[in-house]
């Protein structure tokens, strides 16, 4: 008879019936982690299996133990005994479903209510990290030992020190409104919630249509967050955008075409298919090299076979700087005009004298054609130098609003009017606009 560790309170009872027994606790020091320990105990009673029959005994039943479910790809008898997270649900009077874990197993994300079993005074610090910064350290626990069971909030958890070989930890479910930190599925309860026949009037109302400029504008505010360097509102507006997000896809919920989780899995799909580089045969070495795999696949996956499928497929309602962007790109990839200095000035200088000679004509139509060009024209020498036009043209309007509100603020404290200023007091105040703004 093998058993686990000397340290099982099971063992009482081989003892009073005087029944021999081996305990492999040898193997506890050469292993390296919990999955390595279960690996060598297997090993070992496949080993002593070989040329006689052999009983290994376990506190709980097999699947709470992984060397047991190892053992049980080969062809053994089992029988079974009392789930120890069964036993610690009863304790801490947890009723229904609940998630049962190893605290030896690694530190991941849990459903709750949760029961862990296995628990030790290290392996519960590691746990109550991780479980702190999913539900917050308040979260009700139940923390069980071989004489008690106590209930306490997780942040007091680990200060016990009567930790045995039977010792548990529940953690309990909280309301939706008690609670202190919330995660995805949370958000889908409010969510449907608020959709809902008896929920908010104006959420139930809303359309695809009409919210789909909200989007657009969460979607810039959180690029403001950004620009601003300011982690709360990216915390915030990134919170925005998601809950977008979720909206459009709970009303195709609704109507039956696809779920939320429809929509993580397409995501999930996306991200592997795309990234060839890591999760398939391509290679990558920079991340130029990264960004041409995620292109090749996303014309395969999206059928194009030309390039004028994928000049097509840029977005209509993009900011104009930023889809001229996108536009000129996908083009230079099917072998239209790389962007280049040289071939800026001499696209600029045939379409601004273009420009000049529409003006003269007086034909509103002919110069907002060739207007239109001469802008084209400034985007290419962006993308020749590896700028973001979108956002250097935004940058430029914030400097030159701040410029002016700098500009005005000053003419004004000298009591002067903006409109009766000469050409050289204008010249004065701007370069002490500027200077000011610098400093």
């Amino acid at each position: 008879m093998l058993v686990r560790t000397e340290r099982m309170p099971s063992l009482a009872t081989l003892d009073d019936e005087h029944i021999p027994y081996t305990t492999l606790d040898f193997l506890y020091e050469s292993s390296r982690n919990y999955d390595s320990l279960a690996e060598k105990i297997a090993r070992e009673v496949r080993r002593r299996g070989k040329d006689k029959n052999v009983c290994y005994c376990i506190d709980g039943c097999a699947a709470e133990d992984e060397a047991a479910r190892l053992l049980l790809k080969h062809r053994v008898t089992l029988i079974d005994g009392r789930s120890k997270a069964a036993h610690f649900a009863s304790a801490a009077k947890l009723n229904g479903e609940y998630s049962a874990y190893s605290a030896f197993s690694p530190v991941r994300p849990v459903s709750l209510p949760a029961v862990f079993y296995d628990v030790t005074a290290d392996n519960l610090s590691d746990w109550k990290l991780s479980l702190a910064e999913q539900f917050g350290d308040e979260v009700p626990v139940c923390l069980i030992s071989e004489h008690s069971a106590e209930k306490m909030p997780l942040f007091e958890a680990d200060r016990r020190k009567d930790f045995g070989n039977l010792s548990g930890l529940v953690v309990y479910d909280v309301p939706l409104l008690e609670k202190k930190k919330y995660d995805f599925e949370d958000l889908l309860a409010i969510m449907r919630r608020l959709r809902a026949p008896d929920g908010c009037p104006w959420d139930r109302v809303q359309t695809h249509e009409s919210i789909r400029i909200n989007a657009i504008e969460e979607a810039y505010e959180l690029v403001d967050a950004i620009d601003k360097s300011d982690p709360d509102k990216i915390c915030e507006e990134t919170g925005d955008v998601l809950m977008q997000a979720v909206f459009h896809a709970l009303m195709e919920e609704e109507k039956g075409t696809f779920s939320v989780g429809d929509m993580v899995t397409t995501l999930c799909e996306k991200l592997i298919t795309r990234h060839t580089h890591i999760f398939g045969g391509d290679h990558a070495e920079n991340a130029e090299g990264a960004l041409s795999v995620w292109e090749k696949n996303k014309m395969t996956e999206k059928h194009q076979t030309t390039y004028s499928d994928a000049v097509r497929d840029v977005p209509a309602v993009f900011p104009a700087l930023l889809r001229a962007q996108k536009v000129a790109k996908r083009m230079e990839k099917g072998g239209w005009d790389k962007a280049t200095i040289e071939n800026f000035e001499r696209k600029f200088r045939e379409e601004y004298i273009e420009l000049k000679e529409a003006m003269k004509g007086g034909d509103k139509a002919r110069i907002f054609e060739e207007l239109g060009d001469v802008l084209f024209c400034t985007v290419e020498l962006g993308r020749a130098m590896g700028i973001d036009c979108e956002m250097a043209l935004l940058d430029t309007v914030k400097k030159c609003s701040n410029r002016y509100c700098l500009y005005e603020s000053l003419v004004l404290a000298d009591g002067k009017d903006v409109h009766s200023l000469t050409d050289e007091e204008k010249e004065f105040y701007y370069r002490k606009a500027k200077d000011a703004a610098r400093a």
